[in-house]
């Protein structure tokens, strides 16, 4: 049997058809904005997502023309770190507040006098930051209690997709251990955490594998979406976690560069690994129940790069914005790009960072700012890389997935800054893989993820390092790392 794997993203939601072989037969998308209503806020009108998806879908059955009772199972990924509250009857009572989202920061501070941040890492592995699940359901029922209050469950993206074709209510381990009251550990949800926040965990659902089925499209959502009632849910994972599956990301030794809106940073170990040194990466569940995923959300990536082009660029064209990179050479003539445009997680998590450019003269030019942009978001990657390398983790295989794999300037600026090769994957579709790939799984297509990789996983250029210009970046990094130092005073002092 066909089955379909979904990537729902913070910009769009992309959807392939793959057959028992693991060959993608189609593909298909549809965008959606954020809406920023305030500053640091960051929210989806939910309706909008219900509806790429089900045109994605259409899209999928219609152009590919295969029955709709050959579906078999659907893979849903989606954002991490994102929660849509839901009545019992499913409905959305107000929008989600996604990722970016920073507003919760006033609750954080208030669970800092219960609990120390140092405690909070060593129970679930995470910053106690205003960006994690937590820290947002939290928010709700500070501000919102008549919601709070009626709510059936507060759910995850992924999640509340599931419940929209299911009605079940549930949640995989790797996207619940992004929550704040999770024990990684354990592999459970925490009592003591769930006493700090004073949430009950269990409005997130029932904790499952990504790759379970977890119930059959309802005959409302198999209306709506032109399928049958007799296709399989799983239920799925998050956003970075699936790029990491579709990137090939399946077992140890291996490092995955994810560039989507944001830009994690992710590698795959076989216990939980805690960053002792200063607590810049996290430790999450893979989305094989075999391992952990230590990673860093990284910089508003992608995001920079479109607000770049459709703010001062005013290009609708990724391409130009490469060139005019290109003719400005290694450190951008002096200019630095903080891409702290929703708070920062890389070189430190703080909520107050905000996006800068700095070094302008009245020497620069624009392919010095395009070109700033992409050694700023490079420059972050490389804190990772190198944290990660402190811990002992091993970085000898990087690779790159998503829209960055486009650019062939970006990826290697990439390899020269961290001195190592790094191969891009053919697709840039990497989620949708991952999401594909757990459902083949499920569907009964591979015995496991490790086959499916080999079926589902191709490899496009390696990227070599150039020598010659490592000492260069090695500079421009540097001074990345004294004006972020700098900088981050002055964050706390104007925007906290």
């Amino acid at each position: 049997m066909y089955v379909i794997g979904i990537d729902l993203g913070t910009q769009s939601l992309k959807g392939l058809l793959v057959d028992i072989n693991g060959k993608i037969i189609m593909e298909a998308n549809c965008v959606h904005d954020p809406v920023y209503p305030y500053p640091a806020w960051a929210e989806q009108v939910v309706a909008d997502w219900i509806h790429s998806f089900k045109k994605v879908v259409h899209e999928l059955i219609q152009k590919s023309g295969v029955a709709p009772e050959e579906i078999g199972t659907i893979g849903m990924d989606a954002i991490n770190d994102s929660i849509v509250v839901i009545d019992h009857e499913g409905n959305p009572m107000m929008n989600s507040i996604i990722w970016l989202d920073r507003r919760a920061e006033t609750e954080i501070k208030t669970i800092e006098k219960k609990i120390s941040s140092e405690r909070v890492f060593e129970i679930t592995g995470l910053n106690l930051d205003s960006s994690h699940t937590a820290a947002k359901m939290l928010w709700v029922k500070k501000h919102h209690p008549e919601i709070y209050e009626k709510c059936k469950n507060i759910l995850n993206v992924d999640s509340f997709m599931v419940h929209w074709m299911t009605g079940e209510s549930v949640v995989d381990y790797a996207q619940a251990s992004a929550s704040m009251l999770y024990n990684v550990t354990d592999k459970c949800w925490d009592a003591e955490m769930a006493k700090v926040f004073d949430i009950d965990p269990q409005l997130l659902g029932r904790i499952g594998k990504p790759e379970e089925v977890c119930g059959h499209l309802t005959e409302q959502a198999a209306k709506e979406l032109g399928l049958t009632t007799k296709t399989k849910v799983i239920i799925g994972t998050g956003d970075e976690h699936s790029a990491c599956v579709g990137s090939g990301l399946v077992k140890p030794g291996m490092v995955c560069d994810i560039t989507g809106t944001a830009e994690p940073v992710a590698a795959v170990a076989d216990k939980p690994v805690f960053d002792k040194i200063g607590n810049l990466v996290e430790t999450h569940h893979h989305a094989d129940a075999r391992w952990w995923l230590i990673e860093n959300p990284g910089f508003v990536s992608g995001g920079s790069t479109r607000w770049f082009r459709d703010n001062i660029m005013r290009y609708d064209n990724y391409d130009i914005m490469n060139v005019m990179a290109a003719t400005s050479p290694v450190g951008s003539n002096g200019v630095i790009f903080l891409p702290c445009m929703q708070g920062a997680m890389t070189p430190t998590w703080n909520g107050n960072a905000r996006g800068t450019f700095t070094g302008l003269t009245l020497n620069n030019n624009f392919d010095d700012l395009a070109r700033a942009v992409f050694e700023g978001i490079a420059f972050g990657l490389r804190d990772n890389v190198d944290r990660f390398e402190e811990i002992g983790m091993d970085c000898s295989n990087v690779r790159i997935v998503g829209g960055s794999t486009k650019s062939p300037l970006w990826c290697q600026m990439k390899a020269d800054l961290l001195g190592k090769p790094m191969t891009a994957t053919k697709s840039a579709e990497g989620a949708a893989i991952g999401a594909a790939m757990l459902a083949s799984v499920a569907e009964g297509n591979f015995k496991d993820l490790d086959e499916a990789a080999e079926a589902m996983v191709e490899l496009g250029a390696t990227y070599e390092p150039d020598v010659q210009k490592k000492a260069s970046y090695d500079e421009a990094y540097g001074r990345y790392k004294e004006c972020y130092a700098a900088m981050e005073l002055f964050f706390d002092k104007c925007y906290s």
